[in-house]
């Protein structure tokens, strides 16, 4: 095991280990990492022309999947260290089995607030109620067009009702919040994303614009538009409103309608970068862990845990990893750096 475990004059080890809790998970930057998200796949069922090829082969092979158990028992270390909120994701995840069944268990972990996940909303409609009941509070689903030409164009499939059906289904269910996430580029049409937007309005959803960025080949052919501008001219479209109140674990920023309620955010990772407040690291489906979506710093958690290491030696490597988290990324400065697809690194 001396291979995983960080030197013991390392920065992180000086911080130790003793009520991880009480001391958290802080950065260089004085930036207290309390969110996870978590990849239970890279697999995906649709093939959204800036997320993969169409003929992609490079998916982690099954054997190197994590199993639920020790997805659990890693989320598990980073909620001791103080981590709330823990957000499942892929690839789509609901292409895995047994997805209802990790959520429960984390849960159930004591310590986590908030239980999410994102999806592209394919298989929804049977899974929405059992994620609700194993206490899944909130979800993100992937829609970029309510047009099915233009669906299957993007997605290359044929999938918009499954989508449409999974939502309400989603809608019945009650969830707490339901967010629609929709990637903006420079072949995005206003005219559609406002139509996007009068639909999430009327369902009660919130619609959150999200810059294209530079991730593999597919995410690099696409141009990023600065949504600042876009987002401001649809908001004043639909009579919305700046906002404050409503800043959730990411990094949105909101307008809110006549009675408060927000019903459009912006993501903004090109034109306006959030990476002064980023509180989060993602866990591939290997169990890799990524301090930053636009860099390579990485922490083979998993393949330590495969070698049998105890969970203080987990604890110390995650530790180390977040003294080496990165201060930015570099998708403006070097959008050739990052060559993974999304998908691999968890959205």
């Amino acid at each position: 095991m001396s291979s995983f475990i960080p030197n013991q004059n390392s920065a992180s080890t000086a911080v130790g280990i003793a009520g991880p809790a009480e001391q958290g998970l802080i950065d260089r930057f004085h930036r207290r990492i309390d969110y996870l998200r978590v990849s239970v796949t890279d697999r995906c069922d649709l093939r959204c022309q800036y997320c993969l090829p169409e003929d992609f082969k490079g998916f982690e092979e099954p054997a190197n999947w994590l199993s639920h158990a020790e997805m659990a028992r890693l989320i598990g270390l980073f909620v001791g260290f103080g981590v709330k909120k823990i957000r499942l994701t892929g690839g789509e995840p609901l292409t895995r089995r047994g997805v209802s069944d990790l959520a429960a268990r984390v849960a159930a972990l004591p310590g986590v607030t908030d239980l999410a996940i994102s999806t592209n909303g394919t298989r929804l409609a049977r899974h929405a109620a059992d994620l609700k009941r194993a206490g899944v509070r909130r979800l993100n689903v992937s829609l970029d067009t309510l047009d099915r030409d233009a669906f299957r164009e993007i997605t290359r499939r044929d999938h918009l009702q499954d989508v449409l059906d999974g939502l309400d289904a989603a809608h019945r269910e009650g969830f707490e919040s339901i967010k629609i996430n929709c990637v903006v580029h420079h072949g995005s049409h206003e005219d559609d994303i406002a139509r996007l937007l009068q639909y999430t309005m009327g369902k009660g959803f919130i619609l959150r614009l999200i810059e294209t960025m530079p991730m593999g080949a597919s995410g690099r052919q696409y141009q990023y538009v600065n949504l600042n501008e876009m987002g401001a001219r649809i908001a004043e479209r639909f009579g919305l409103i700046p906002t404050v109140e409503h800043r959730g674990p990411g990094p949105a920023r909101y307008w809110a309608n006549a009675g408060n309620i927000p019903m459009l955010g912006l993501i903004t990772p090109m034109s306006q970068h959030f990476c002064a407040s980023c509180n989060r690291v993602r866990l591939s489906v290997d169990g890799t862990l990524y301090l930053c979506l636009g860099q390579d710093n990485q922490v083979p958690l998993g393949a330590a845990l495969r070698e049998g290491a105890s969970d203080d030696e987990l604890r110390r490597l995650i530790l180390k990893g977040i003294d080496n988290k990165p201060e930015r990324h570099e998708f403006t400065t070097a959008p050739e750096r990052i060559v993974r697809v999304m998908a691999k690194t968890g959205g």
